[in-house]
């Protein structure tokens, strides 16, 4: 604590990943200046014109993770899920991408019977992703059940939302709240998933046209609150303000102008 606060009050600004970091940053800088500069999604993210290869059964409703494979990602909650809807033939959830959990969870797969509800198809490169994510139905974004990544907005989030696709979120704080008062999907509170299996239930029912409205309305806020022009564009204000200031003397932004 001591080590982060003697950081922090040399700086002359701050930016806070998430908007529940603010105070946490504060409480160690005093009075120098914080702001929420969120991640954005590259643009390779947003729907391509054809999906290519097809790594899922158009014949279910697919759900799907890509990313991380690991511990923090709470797959046990997401398996107890799939489990619940074994005899539900309509949904398919479809694993993308690898990490320190995947021998655990191809093992749990085999040893719950779960070939045929649940696909582990591996690491592929970041550009394959957008064609993978048009195949979805809906897109799956979890985290467990800890105080620190209810403060965080999980980064696939903002290329869930920019791929236009429904978002199903088994999450706390701030990044269940991004997808709850957008209106782009379904949440379920972290390690819940009782609620995971019954919001992929309700999803799999929806009309096309509520699924493509929750998709335009994840477009909308990626462009409104994550994009990257409009980020980048504020960061320069923000410097050029702390530029500007007379009288700085600390080690931050505004020594540059010396």
């Amino acid at each position: 604590g001591l080590l982060v606060s003697f950081i922090y009050k040399r700086c002359d600004l701050i930016l806070g990943q998430s908007k529940s970091f603010l105070p946490e940053i504060q409480s160690y800088s005093g009075d120098k200046r914080v702001e929420y500069f969120p991640s954005w999604a590259e643009s390779l993210f947003q729907p391509p014109e054809s999906a290519g290869k097809s790594i899922v059964s158009h014949t279910y409703f697919n759900v799907m993770f890509a990313g991380n494979v690991g511990e923090a990602q709470d797959f046990p909650s997401i398996l107890n899920a799939v489990e619940l809807l074994r005899e539900d033939s309509r949904i398919h959830w479809t694993i993308v991408g690898d990490g320190r959990m995947f021998n655990w969870l191809e093992h749990e797969v085999n040893r719950r019977g779960l070939n045929e509800s649940i696909s582990l198809v591996g690491r592929h490169p970041v550009e394959k992703m957008p064609e993978f994510f048009h195949q979805a139905d809906a897109l799956l974004v979890s985290l467990k059940n800890e105080p620190i990544f209810a403060m965080t907005i999980p980064e696939k989030l903002q290329a869930y939302l920019m791929s236009g696709k429904p978002i199903l979120a088994m999450l706390n704080g701030e990044g269940a709240n991004i997808v709850a008062e957008s209106g782009c999907g379904i949440t379920c509170s972290s390690g819940n998933w009782k609620c995971l299996a019954a919001a992929a239930q309700r999803l799999s029912t929806m009309p096309e046209s509520e699924l493509d409205a929750m998709g335009k309305k994840g477009i909308n806020l990626s462009m409104k609150e994550f994009n990257r022009e409009e980020l980048i564009s504020q960061l320069e204000i923000w410097m050029m303000e702390l530029a500007n200031t007379d009288g700085k003397n600390s080690s931050g932004v505004a020594q540059y102008d010396k």
